[in-house]
């Protein structure tokens, strides 16, 4: 049987040179894609390298390009509820340029954070997104770290900075107009702390979509409390008691929507024939077990993630683009809790 005369080791540059006959900085520049190469030369590395099945040593590769292909994630959601799909959007951009993350949580401690910067810093990063589970304004990094950094759900207080988040003003505008269009028209607007960025956002595109109808909330105006199934079922309570009649409530994450659902049912009444109900965030694990199962606001998580780490990249290759925030539009996942119900006329 005849066996390879080659030693079971690793191919390396300088075999790779030899097959395409060039220079080992040259097979360096087509492999990395750095460089003036003529195309033909390119193809010919890399065509050499596949044949040899070469496979770049990341070590190799930094010392050679003055990068260490790694993207660190600085987070402060110890939950993990936004930073998990923003990930799975990132690592897309990400992995396709062969780059590794390193994720840091910080659990919102300013000095756990600094602590992972110097780690991050120290691991000699390319470039660093920063993320959180809420849109509330945070302090930029721009004079604690000098490699790139994009924003992602969080928005950075930098007006020179990178931001990409998600527009939940356009997304609470979709969600009452759908309310609307089930012929619904008592609808009630249920937010989360009145002190919470995205509580003024949701609210401001919930009172936009009722106003171009010609339309007032229930009761006159937004009820605020806490982003909690708790604070649903006695916001629900609260409606229902009331001598205002209401068909539909808009609530401003599925938490607070899952209480309102058990508040109704606990009143007598029923999700939707008596009352739509739509929330904010489509957190599966919430939305498709509630009973009725919610109609919802999807955020868009994965695209916030992956169009940040695209901005990262363009940064990291020395480009600039837009400055700001940029807005990443939601979409509306539609189930049972909102469906149209036959009413008298």
């Amino acid at each position: 049987m005849e066996t390879s005369s080659r030693p079971n080791r690793p191919v390396t540059v300088a075999e790779v040179a030899a097959r395409a006959g060039v220079s080992i900085s040259t097979v360096s520049k087509a492999v990395n894609g750095t460089g003036q190469l003529r195309p033909e030369t390119r193809q010919r590395v890399l065509q050499s390298a596949r044949e040899l099945n070469f496979q770049p040593n990341q070590l190799a590769r930094g010392l050679l390009s003055g990068r260490s292909y790694t993207v660190g994630i600085l987070s402060t959601d110890d939950w993990g509820r936004f930073t998990l799909p923003l990930l799975a959007g990132a690592e897309d951009a990400l992995g396709a340029g062969q780059l590794s993350m390193l994720l840091c949580e910080s659990r919102g401690d300013p000095i756990r954070e600094q602590h992972y910067l110097r780690t991050l810093t120290a691991r000699r990063v390319d470039g660093i997104i920063v993320t959180g589970h809420s849109r509330n304004v945070r302090p930029s990094l721009r004079t604690a770290v000098n490699v790139p950094v994009v924003y992602a759900v969080t928005v950075s207080d930098h007006l020179d900075d990178v931001s990409v988040t998600y527009d939940d003003t356009t997304g609470a505008i979709d969600a009452v107009n759908h309310l609307l269009a089930t012929g619904r028209r008592d609808i009630a607007v249920v937010m989360g702390p009145e002190r919470h960025v995205a509580s003024q956002h949701r609210l401001d595109g919930a009172m936009r979509a009722l106003q171009a109808a010609g339309l007032q909330p229930v009761l006159g105006t937004a009820l605020f409390g806490e982003w909690s199934e708790r604070w649903g079922r006695d916001a629900a309570a609260r409606l229902v008691n009331s001598s205002h009649p209401v068909d539909g409530v808009f609530a401003a994450s599925d938490q607070i929507a899952r209480g309102i659902t058990e508040g109704i049912r606990e009143a007598g009444l029923r999700s939707p024939d008596d009352i739509g109900v739509v929330g904010v965030d489509n957190w599966n694990v919430i939305a498709e077990a509630s009973r009725p199962p919610l109609t919802t606001v999807d955020l868009n998580l994965e695209e916030v993630g992956r169009r940040a780490a695209n901005r990262l990249l363009e940064a990291m290759e020395g480009g600039r683009g837009p400055a700001g925030v940029e807005l990443i539009p939601t979409w509306l996942a539609v189930r049972q809790s909102s469906e149209a119900v036959l009413r008298p006329a």
